[in-house]
């Protein structure tokens, strides 16, 4: 069996499993805020910030954060895989878009909590 550092010993089920649970977690939150936003009839500053304020939306909207990035990684980690061959390039490669979707990730957290 061949071990590849890059893929953190996932396997291809547990990819498409990832996946599937990140989309659905991404529609509901899709669906949720497009629902929000039909039927608010004004929204104002205050509304917003009211429907972030509450801890169920801070905490639905982290992990639809967390999902956009699980679903980008696995995304770009296939790309990066069948695209570009040389593995030292393709490493690091795939390094900087870890620490892009980390700094995402802590943007997110600081932006969100901060509410």
């Amino acid at each position: 069996m061949v071990k590849n550092a890059a893929t953190f010993g996932r396997s291809g089920v547990q990819d498409f499993v990832l996946i599937r649970a990140s989309a659905l977690v991404l529609l509901a939150y899709v669906l949720f805020m497009v629902g929000y936003l039909v039927t608010t009839p004004s929204l104002t500053f205050d509304t917003w910030q009211g429907l972030f304020a509450s801890v169920g939306m801070k905490v639905f909207t982290l992990l639809a954060l967390i999902s956009v990035l699980i679903h980008g990684w696995i995304g770009m980690w296939q790309v990066a895989t069948d695209y570009i061959k040389p593995a030292k390039l393709r490493a690091f490669v795939l390094f900087v878009i870890n620490v892009v979707l980390l700094a995402y990730l802590a943007t997110g957290v600081v932006i969100l909590w901060g509410v």
